[in-house]
């Protein structure tokens, strides 16, 4: 792996207008990243790295980097890209463990992080590093919200999250385990508490209906529900998923693993919705793909699926007169998700839009005074790097509020 790093890392043309940068949502300093690299000052390559990205080490792994960085790439206009992902992977993955993140001492300050999820580990790690008392609370056992819970170990080790959990203690964050925000407390009691402001990042996990006959049957599961904890099902030999997004690759990529001899991905679409790379994987392990169709009905042994057509201004419209079973032992629908109603079923001031995500300003702010949102409980189900983005800005308008907010009660004693 280390060879292979320097072999691409040579390969990086030092673009003076690098392109690959600005296919990252972040903006990730790439051509200077390599650089340092190849300079042998990996050390100093991950500090920066992670500055700008305090999720460095899962985004090189998790990315749709053949759409971002790595698709950006001049190199990849005649021929291979460098694999920037390899890169970044081997320098963040190295140096994290011995890495000594600037703390500013404690500024009198107290921030809730509720979810720990890529939002909010993000937004933790930034406000605690600026000075802020952090308390992360998390309605599972662990972090790593939907990277530990929606994305298979194949994918992303839970090792990692597991070592940003020791992260987050040398940080000095405090992590509030099995505790669901919106049951017996609720965020005004975190504002009674004395917490300057509330960053909310619980993610989507409300998984979407079908809405179909038989949809309640004891052989249909979600997509999302699996994927949290997929040891516990028993799915047979033949498996019907339906959806055709990177979630439901996983899906099928994870039945094939835990001994699934024949999945079949049925997309609405001509080509799928994954990434093209996810999809050739998924091929690769076995998974048999069915277009233009999608499931009517669902029986005990099986699925009835019908063809779909399009129309010019883009509406589906299911064929039923083509209907046909299709046998199966199971069948998972994994056609996103959105979010839970908890939270603002006790706290009446957070406003949601007609899909249930909160509503929030261009800065992040919710509804609710001091209270701060993104992440997929804003946007619905994103990337990593997406609610990185979104909290590296909110994080820069919490600080402020918070300042604002201080600086308006001097004024008043």
């Amino acid at each position: 792996m280390g060879l292979h790093a320097i072999d691409e890392a040579r390969r990086c043309l030092n673009c003076r207008k690098p392109r690959c940068r600005e296919g990252c949502p972040i903006n990730t300093p790439i051509p200077q990243m390599i650089q340092m690299f190849l300079g042998g000052r990996m050390a100093d390559a991950a500090e920066m790295v992670f500055e700008n990205n305090p999720l460095s080490v899962i985004c090189s792994l998790v990315c749709d980097h053949e759409k971002q960085c790595e698709g950006h790439c001049i190199k990849g206009l005649k021929g291979e890209p460098v694999h920037i992902s390899s890169i970044e992977n081997y320098i963040s993955d190295t140096c994290f463990d011995n890495m000594r993140l600037g703390k500013k001492p404690w500024n009198g300050h107290r921030i809730g992080v509720v979810g720990a999820g890529p939002a909010g580990i993000t937004i933790a790690i930034l406000m605690a590093c600026r000075g802020y008392k952090v308390t992360i609370f998390e309605i599972r056992e662990k972090i790593g919200g939907i990277m530990r819970y929606g994305i298979p170990e194949f994918r992303l080790p839970k090792s990692i999250l597991d070592r940003y959990n020791v992260k987050l203690k040398e940080l000095g964050i405090l992590f509030r385990p099995n505790f669901a925000l919106g049951g017996s407390l609720g965020v005004q009691d975190l504002l009674r508490d004395g917490y300057d402001a509330v960053f909310i990042g619980t993610g989507t996990w409300r998984p979407n209906r079908l809405d179909i006959p038989g949809e309640t049957f004891g052989n249909v599961h979600y997509g999302i529900n699996y994927l949290n904890n997929p040891d516990v099902y028993e799915l047979g030999d033949k498996v019907v998923v339906i959806g055709a997004g990177n979630a439901a690759m996983d899906v099928a990529r994870t039945a094939v693993r835990k001994g699934s001899q024949h999945v079949t991905v049925y997309s609405v679409t001509e080509i799928p919705a994954a990434s093209p790379k996810e999809v050739e994987y998924a091929k690769i392990d076995g998974v048999q793909f069915e277009t233009l169709q999608t499931a009517i009905e669902i029986r005990d042994d099986g699925v009835i699926v019908c063809d779909v057509e399009w129309t010019e201004d883009h509406k589906m419209i299911k064929r039923e007169e083509t209907g046909r079973f299709v046998p199966a032992d199971s069948v998972i629908i994994s056609i996103s998700q959105g979010p839970q109603d908890r939270i603002v079923n006790r706290d009446k001031e957070l406003e949601v839009d007609e899909k249930g995500r909160l509503k929030t300003d261009g800065k992040g702010e919710t509804t609710m005074e001091g209270i701060f949102a993104s992440g997929d409980v804003v946007t619905g189900a994103k990337t990593v790097v997406e609610a990185v983005k979104c909290s590296k800005m909110i994080a820069d308008v919490m600080d402020e509020y918070v300042k604002r907010k201080q600086s308006t009660e001097n004024e008043r004693t």
